[in-house]
């Protein structure tokens, strides 16, 4: 095997940086290439930190990948780096790269924590009732889109300053930050308002019409006292054994107009007359010609005689007579 051979053999392996073999026929140094790691850009890169750095963007930069390059964009934002100013970079820390084209281009992502609205919430009303608020009033802010994006390092409480409530409007304003005592970090400035609530009984689940509501069905639910209607249960006792007039929405607030005593007995359905007297009980049967719950009077019609009488639910299908209208039972 010649020296030529060997010596392509190793560019062909290797690549471009120049290096030494030996010869294995006359013992001869031949310089040939070593191996060699081109710098590559990273198309898209989600970073945790304040800084962007060459490694960031660039791989295989090797000592120079720990070189600070510029500020992230601020948590859950990016920024965007074109052909021209990455071949500035790259010529200015002397990197083996340029762009293919100009359309070349980096997207930077800051990686971001989200602290919700719900979050926030619960935090101011805390910090409110520290000032005797009451607890149980609901935050309604001035930005309904109000969330917080915070470092993807950042750990720790939302810290308030500078709360101001008014007692007589109920609004209030506050200056937030996160982590809570950290004097460097962002400050944003939220307002809203504050509403009574009350709370209710409402359905755990669909009820539809004709159930019996029982209190499994039901429970517990603070509502805005000035979004009420006058007739809302607000009573547990006023609901359970009463029966839907409709279908009630899991969820929302029960009007005493919507629910009634269970219908008993249904029009034009057979039913059960029944007369007590002393020593004597007599049964009939009858077609009811009204619908009703326990306890209204309706009117029958004895499927015998064709005869109207008026008698009072007792149950279910079962309907009573007093004593002075027996006689039209046969």
């Amino acid at each position: 095997m010649n020296r030529f051979f060997l010596a392509t053999i190793a560019l062909l392996t290797f690549g471009v940086s120049s290096t030494s073999v030996l010869s294995a026929n006359k013992g001869t140094v031949i310089e040939i290439t070593a191996p060699v790691q081109h710098v590559m850009l990273q198309q898209s890169v989600r970073i945790e930190g304040k800084i962007i750095y060459i490694g960031d963007i660039f791989s295989n930069a090797g000592d120079k990948a720990d070189i600070a390059l510029a500020y992230a964009p601020k948590p859950g934002k990016r920024a965007v780096y074109d052909a021209r100013w990455l071949s500035r970079v790259a010529k200015a820390y002397q990197l083996n790269w340029r762009p293919l084209s100009h359309r070349d281009r980096v997207v930077v992502q800051r990686a971001s924590n989200v602290i919700t609205q719900d979050e926030i919430a619960e935090k101011l009303r805390e910090a409110l009732a520290d000032r005797g608020v009451d607890p149980d009033m609901e935050i309604h802010f001035s930005n309904r889109q109000l969330r917080l994006h915070v470092g993807g390092d950042v750990t720790g409480e939302i810290g308030f300053d500078d709360i101001v409530y008014d007692r007589r409007s109920n609004r209030f304003t506050a200056v937030i930050h996160v982590p809570a005592g950290d004097s460097s970090a962002p400050r944003t400035r939220i307002t809203g308002q504050l509403f009574p609530t009350t709370e209710l009984p409402v359905a755990a689940r669909r009820l539809l019409k004709g159930d019996i509501i029982n209190e499994s069905d039901l429970r517990w639910l603070r509502v805005r006292t000035d979004r009420l209607q006058n007739d809302a249960v607000s009573n547990l006792q006023d609901l359970v054994g009463k029966s839907p007039r409709r279908g009630l929405r899991e969820g929302q607030p029960i009007r005493m107009s919507s629910i009634q005593d269970p219908v008993l007995v249904e029009k034009g359905s057979l039913v059960t007359i029944v007369l007590r007297a002393r020593k004597m009980y007599l049964t009939a049967q009858g077609k009811a010609m009204q619908s009703g719950s326990n306890g209204d009077v309706i009117r029958i019609s004895n499927t015998q005689s064709n005869k109207t009488i008026e008698a009072e639910i007792v149950g279910a299908g079962r309907v009573a007579v007093r004593q002075s209208t027996h006689l039209v039972l046969n």
